[in-house]
C-alpha cells in the first residue's frame, strides 16, 4: 500500500523510473508516509539505520561506490539536523544524496509543538538545492509542482557535478491511513547528462601555452579510480618538462610521478625553491591532503594555474588561479594530448632525484624506527592484501598514508570534503555493503569511538575489517605546530584509556589486538583471512609518536 497522501507516490514512481535503487531510513513517525510509499515499490531497496548521523554517512558510503544517488529519509526535528555533517561532506566531496525530511505543518512551527523546528532550507549552506513539497496533491497544479520537484531534485543530485539535494515534507495528520492507486502515471523529464568539455579553441590556446613552457606540474587531489585518466597521465609523466604529483587518495599509481609529496616538499630550501616551482600548474580532483604543498605553492606561486572542474567551480586553493577548465579530467586530457608535445628540460628530473633521495632516507629511518604510528602504517601497507579497498579516516591515518609508496592494486577513499572525524565507520560500512568487496578501515581511536554507532545496524558486511590505531588520544596534536606549546595539550588531544574490545563485544564482532611488530604482522594476516567482520586494535606509544615523526622529517632534510 501507499499512503493516502498519494502525491508521495508520484515522487517514488519518478525516482524509480530515474534509477533510484536504495533509500536509507531512520525510525520515526512523521516520516510514515515516506516509509509506506517507498516500501510499496519493490524496485527500491529500503534499508534502516537507527542513528541519523550514521545513516547519512552510510548512505554517503553507498553513493561513493555506486556513483548513483542514494536517498535518505527521517522524521522531523533534531533527526534532520543529525544529517548535517554527512550532507556537508557530500557537498564538498561531490557525492549524490537525495535527502528527504519529514516536517510538521508550518502553522505548528515555533508554537510549542514537539519535534517542530524551522526545517525549510535547514541545510542552506551546503546543499545544491532545497525544495518544499506541497501539503496536498489534490489539484492538477499541485501534482505538476510535485512532478517538477521530483524530476529536478534527482537530476540536480548528479549534474553538472554530483552533490546532495533536499526535499522537505510538511506532513499533516493522519499519517497512517492507506490507499493505493495502481493506475498512477508519472511524467519523466531528462536533463542533459553528457560530461562538460572545453571547446576546441580553448584547448588549442592552452596547448600553445603548455608547449612553450619548460616547468609544468600536474597535481591531483581526491579522485575515484579511473583507468582512462591513469593512461593519459602516464603519457604526460614521460615529458621531461612535466612533473606529476599525486596523493594516495588520487588512486593514480603512476611510475615517474611523486607519490609522497610531503617527503619531497619538506626538504626544499628557499635557495632551491625557484628550481622546484612550476610556471604552469594544472589541478584536478577534490581536496588535497598535503598542507605542505598548499603552503609551498601559496608562497611560490606559479604564473598560471588551471583547475579542471565539470561545474566550472573556481577553487582557488593556491591564490593563483588563472583559468577554470569546464570538463572532467579524463575528457580534458584526452583532447589536450592531441595538441601538445614533449619539451626538453630538467624539471621532472629535479623532482624525481629529490624524491629518490627522500625515499632512500625514508627506508633507512623506518628500518631503525621503534614501534610507533609511523612504523605501524609502514607494516599495514605492506601487509594489507592486494585488490582491497582502504577507507582512510581523518585525520592522522589519511596524513600518514601520504608518506608511503604503495605499489599494489589498492583503491583508497577518505572523507576529505570537510575532513571531519565523524562518520568514518559509517561511511566505510556503507562502501563495504555497496561493493561486497574486502574493505579495510584505517582509523584512529578518537574517530573510532566517536562513530561507534556506525556498527549499529544489520548491514555490516563480513568483508568489512576495522584496523584501529589506538594511541590514547588525538595523536595529530602532538606533531602539528602549536598545541604542545600551550600547556593544555590534554584538552586538545583528549587522552583516554578506552579499548575497542568492549565495542566489539557490544556488537558481537571478533576482536584482535597487537602491541608490537611481531603481533601486528600475525594479526593482520589473521584479520585478512577471517570470514566475518572483525576489529584489529593496535596500541602505540602516545608520547613517542610525535617525537618519532618529527625525527623522521628532520632526517629527510639532513
Amino acid at each position: 500500500m501507499i499512503s493516502s497522501k498519494a502525491y508521495v507516490g508520484l515522487l517514488v514512481r519518478i525516482f524509480k523510473e530515474k534509477g533510484l535503487e536504495t533509500i536509507v531510513f531512520s525510525p520515526g513517525s512523521r516520516n510514515a508516509p515516506l516509509i509506506l510509499a517507498f516500501t510499496s515499490e519493490p524496485a527500491i531497496r529500503c534499508l534502516k539505520v537507527p542513528d541519523e548521523r550514521s545513516a547519512a554517512y552510510f548512505a554517503l558510503g553507498l553513493a561513493q561506490q555506486t556513483h548513483k544517488p542514494v536517498a535518505l529519509a527521517c522524521t522531523s526535528g533534531t533527526a534532520a539536523l543529525n544529517y548535517g555533517p554527512a550532507i556537508a561532506e557530500a557537498y564538498y566531496q561531490k557525492i549524490p544524496l537525495v535527502v528527504l525530511t519529514a516536517d510538521r505543518p508550518p502553522e505548528w512551527v515555533d508554537q510549542g509543538d514537539g519535534q517542530a523546528i524551522r526545517q525549510n532550507h535547514v541545510y542552506a549552506n551546503y546543499i545544491k538545492k532545497s525544495f518544499t513539497f506541497p501539503r496536498q496533491g489534490a489539484t492538477d497544479k499541485e501534482r505538476l509542482r510535485i512532478t517538477d520537484i521530483a524530476n529536478e531534485a534527482y537530476d540536480i543530485s548528479l549534474y553538472p557535478e554530483a552533490g546532495p539535494v533536499h526535499i522537505n515534507f510538511p506532513f499533516p495528520e493522519p499519517l497512517y491511513d492507506f490507499t493505493y492507486d495502481p493506475a498512477l502515471s508519472v511524467h519523466i523529464t531528462r536533463h542533459v547528462t553528457a560530461p562538460a568539455a572545453p571547446g576546441e579553441d580553448q584547448v588549442q590556446q592552452l596547448a600553445e601555452k603548455w608547449n612553450h613552457d619548460t616547468k609544468k606540474m600536474i597535481l591531483t587531489g581526491l579522485l575515484p579510480p579511473d583507468n582512462n585518466l591513469k593512461k593519459q597521465l602516464m603519457t604526460l609523466s614521460k615529458d621531461p618538462s612535466v612533473i606529476l604529483l599525486t596523493e594516495t587518495t588520487s588512486n593514480l599509481n603512476i611510475p615517474g610521478s611523486i607519490h609522497g609529496i610531503d617527503k619531497v616538499v619538506s626538504t626544499i630550501t628557499e635557495k632551491e625553491a625557484k628550481a622546484f616551482t612550476p610556471d604552469i600548474l594544472i589541478t584536478a580532483g577534490g581536496h588535497i591532503v598535503s598542507k605542505m604543498i598548499k603552503a609551498y605553492l601559496r608562497k611560490h606561486r606559479p604564473a598560471e594555474h588551471w583547475h579542471i572542474s565539470p561545474s566550472g567551480q573556481e577553487m582557488n586553493t593556491f591564490q593563483s588561479l588563472t583559468r577554470v577548465i569546464p570538463s572532467t579530467p579524463a575528457v580534458f586530457f584526452s583532447r589536450f594530448l592531441t595538441g601538445i608535445h614533449q619539451r626538453s628540460g630538467h624539471f621532472r628530473d629535479i623532482w624525481l632525484q629529490r624524491d629518490e633521495r627522500s625515499e632512500n632516507r625514508h627506508k633507512q629511518f623506518l628500518g631503525k624506527a621503534p614501534f610507533s604510528d609511523l612504523k605501524v602504517f609502514d607494516i599495514l601497507f605492506r601487509e594489507i592484501p592486494e585488490d582491497s579497498m582502504v577507507q582512510l579516516a581523518n585525520s592522522t591515518p589519511v596524513r600518514y598514508s601520504q608518506l608511503y609508496k604503495i605499489n599494489k592494486r589498492i583503491s583508497f577513499f577518505s572523507n576529505r570534503g570537510v575532513s571531519g572525524i565523524d562518520g568514518c565507520i559509517s561511511t566505510a560500512a556503507g562502501a563495504a555493503y555497496a561493493t561486497q568487496h574486502k574493505t579495510y578501515l584505517l582509523t584512529g581511536d578518537i574517530a573510532f569511538f566517536y562513530d561507534r554507532n556506525g556498527l549499529w545496524h544489520e548491514y555490516v558486511s563480513p568483508f568489512f575489517k576495522i584496523i584501529l590505531i589506538n594511541n590514547g588520544g588525538g595523536g595529530i596534536f602532538r606533531f602539528i605546530e602549536g598545541p604542545d606549546k600551550t600547556g593544555h595539550l590534554d584538552i586538545f588531544e583528549a587522552p583516554h584509556h578506552l579499548s575497542a574490545r568492549h565495542v566489539a563485544n557490544l556488537f558481537g564482532i571478533q576482536y584482535f589486538r597487537a602491541d608490537d611488530e611481531t603481533s601486528l604482522v600475525r594479526a593482520i594476516n589473521t584479520l585478512a583471512n577471517y570470514p566475518e567482520t572483525a576489529i584489529l586494535e593496535i596500541f602505540t606509544p602516545r608520547e613517542k609518536n610525535g617525537i618519532i615523526l618529527r625525527e623522521y622529517f628532520s632526517n629527510l632534510k639532513k
